[in-house]
């Protein structure tokens, strides 16, 4: 019932915040005459912020047109390369003829996006840094409650055999990156291809900020899945999507649940960030205040995500810790990154991440001891948080160059 109260209750706000809007638009537009009153600045900005505490927050695009190759701009365009009921593989393609692109050399790169609560477009700018001098796809995964239940379950092993389809169609000249949830079911769909002597193995993988081993350093997002049961998130967390959605009856982790989750790890901080933005509008700072829009239309757009898979994802991972212990099994498939011998590595991480601890991440370093040496590489990003590893000025400067050399040296 959760899931159509939810519902119900932004159907009767609607109308508020609607009102809320167009309030906000006849406190600054020019022509309106309410702009040119006393306090109007300070009227419209109270308006806008009550707009936007109260707004669905709908996908944003990724909105990359262009790139610079070579020191020229080139366009960019999306299209699907596969569509599949949970999942559309997109390549962004620059628009140059076919012998242009050869000419180029850029190696393939399949970016992995998280499924954990955001829309792959968090990754706008892990895709526009990499664009430049590779050829990038990027995994967009599917609001769950926008999958009619027709199309069946959606288990972590599909994560993982999704993952397999993408390498098998791209590869095996192909290099692959994970950011922050993928690293787990990546290093598994990889492993599992190593056993299997699969001829399309990945060139390289690099992991990035993700949970490989979450018992070391654990956060607050560790401490949650160990210091509840499991029955906890079966029963608390997970529900039928309402009728209104084409996934109607599908059983899903809602994304607005997740939303409130994310904002409770750190409300103090987004209390000040949404008061910043009041006292930005009243002061008439318009690039702080954009800033902000920019950054709560993404981070606050969230999806629902299939029951089956995040219970698993709860269980297999963070709870029985099953991929570092060596007792994962995929349907019967043991996985064994231990396998792997001849696809690069390079682990990443945040000194700061509060998300995935230290340590975390570079656990692969060691499961996957098949590895040469020679062909393995970690970085930690001094001052650098969970999303400073794949967004932002650090990311840009420091740490995507890293990533090309990696490639380049691997290719």
């Amino acid at each position: 019932m959760l899931y159509q109260l939810h519902e119900l209750n932004r159907t009767f706000l609607n109308p508020m915040i609607q009102w809320a809007q167009a309030s906000a638009k006849l406190f600054t537009n020019p022509v309106s005459p309410l702009a040119h009153t006393p306090f109007a600045q300070r009227i419209a900005a109270g308006y806008e912020l009550l707009y936007r505490l109260g707004k669905d927050y709908e996908k944003p695009a990724f909105g990359i047109r262009s790139v610079a190759v070579n020191g020229k701009t080139v366009g960019v365009y999306e299209e699907i390369a596969e569509q599949k009921p949970f999942c559309r593989l997109i390549h962004f393609k620059k628009d140059m003829s076919d012998k242009q692109l050869a000419n180029l050399h850029q190696p393939v790169v399949l970016l992995v996006a998280p499924l954990s609560g955001h829309h792959s477009t968090l990754l706008r700018d892990t895709v526009r840094a990499l664009l430049s001098d590779h050829d990038v796809y990027i995994t967009d995964w599917t609001d769950a409650r926008m999958v009619p239940v027709a199309e069946g379950a959606f288990h972590l092993h599909d994560y993982i055999y999704y993952v397999q389809d993408f390498i098998r169609r791209l590869g095996p000249d192909l290099h692959v990156i994970s950011v922050c949830q993928p690293t787990v079911p990546v290093l598994a769909a990889i492993s599992l291809m190593a056993s299997a002597n699969d001829p399309k193995l990945p060139k390289s993988m690099t992991m990035m900020g993700g949970p490989i081993d979450p018992r070391k350093s654990p956060t607050e997002v560790n401490n949650l899945a160990t210091e509840k049961p499991f029955s906890w998130f079966e029963n608390t967390v997970i529900y039928s999507v309402p009728a209104n959605y084409a996934g109607f009856g599908r059983k899903v982790y809602p994304g607005f649940l997740q939303h409130a989750g994310f904002v409770a790890m750190n409300p103090q901080r987004h209390a000040q960030s949404h008061w910043d933005f009041y006292m930005h509008l009243r002061e008439g700072d318009n690039d702080s205040a954009e800033e902000h829009r920019k950054f709560y239309d993404e981070y606050n757009a969230v999806l629902d995500m299939d029951a089956d898979y995040y219970l698993e994802t709860i269980k297999i991972i963070f709870q029985e810790f099953r991929l570092p212990l060596g007792t994962w099994e995929v349907e019967g498939k043991l996985v064994r990154p231990q396998d792997i011998k001849n696809v690069a590595l390079f682990t990443i991480e945040g000194e700061l991440d509060d998300i995935s601890g230290s340590g975390q991440t570079q656990a692969a370093q060691d499961l996957c001891s098949s590895i040469p040496e020679s062909k393995k590489q970690h970085f930690t990003a001094e001052k650098c948080g969970h999303y400073g590893i794949f967004s932002g000025r650090r990311w840009r400067e420091i740490i995507c160059p890293k990533i090309g050399a990696f490639i380049k040296e691997h290719a």
